[in-house]
């Protein structure tokens, strides 16, 4: 104790002085370690570290080459047209298509059957003023039905024409004539009809028509007659045995039709 008391300020100076000296010791480490941090911040700034970018997914950009190795082609042009589109229509049965561009690409004649001027001599009467004969007369191509009936008519020699023809000539016997010589009004020919010969001769023609479209064959046609097809109405402006000719009412275009039987 007494060594204590004699040597207490000595102890206390020499711990404080201990303490000091730790103390620096500890201040060189933190001094090195601060030194040390700092430097590292210092090198993180100048060159920070750099992580690895995930790889590029160029799936869609592979996609986009392969379609340009092979590109899609649009035809604006015969299949469809964008300034001048094609019109459409509605067939018979529910459909719509592209509607044809002439009336020749969906109709056809079908079929195209002669009409015949006929006169053949039916009968000869006698009585105390002569011989009158019986001609019978078939118009099928008349313009209208009433006229194409077979119509009868009584003439004799020296009868003014009626509204068909003239007798010009009775060829044999005239009770029981071979032939008469006859003379047509409107054309001015002159004919010859047999008991057993009729006269025949085309003055014109009829057609039946096939609309593909509506999947359908119209009545027999006659020159003059109208139809429609595809909602543009025709009229038969000529018929011959080889083709049938239509007006387009719209623009008097005309479309031949050739008959191939």
């Amino acid at each position: 104790m007494q060594f204590l008391k004699k040597h207490y300020e000595k102890i206390v100076l020499g711990v404080v002085l201990a303490g000091l000296i730790g103390v620096l010791v500890l201040m060189l480490f933190y001094i090195a370690s601060d030194k040390e941090e700092m430097e590292k911040h210092v090198n993180d700034l100048i060159n920070p570290p750099v992580k690895e970018l995930a790889a590029l997914d160029l799936s869609t950009n592979n996609q986009a080459m392969s379609r340009l190795k092979a590109p899609y082609v649009l035809d604006f042009d015969t299949g469809n047209k964008i300034f001048n589109p094609f019109e459409w229509q509605k067939t018979a049965d529910g459909q719509m298509v592209k509607k044809a561009a002439s009336v020749a690409q969906v109709v056809s004649v079908a079929s195209i059957a002669p009409l015949d001027l006929m006169l053949s001599l039916d009968s000869v009467t006698t009585n105390e003023f002569g011989a009158r004969y019986l001609v019978v007369v078939e118009r099928q191509a008349a313009a209208t039905a009433a006229k194409r009936q077979k119509v009868r008519r009584y003439v004799s020699v020296g009868d003014h024409p009626n509204d068909i023809f003239e007798l010009v000539q009775v060829k044999g016997p005239a009770d029981n004539p071979d032939a008469l010589v006859l003379k047509l009004n409107d054309s001015g020919d002159t004919i010859t009809v047999g008991r057993d010969k009729p006269y025949r001769h085309v003055e014109g023609y009829s057609a039946e028509l096939r609309y593909d479209m509506g999947k359908k064959i119209s009545r027999a046609h006659r020159v003059g007659d109208k139809d429609t097809f595809g909602g543009t109405e025709y009229v038969i402006s000529g018929i011959d045995k080889n083709e049938v000719i239509l007006t387009d009412q719209s623009n008097q275009k005309k479309t031949s039709l050739p008959f191939a039987p």
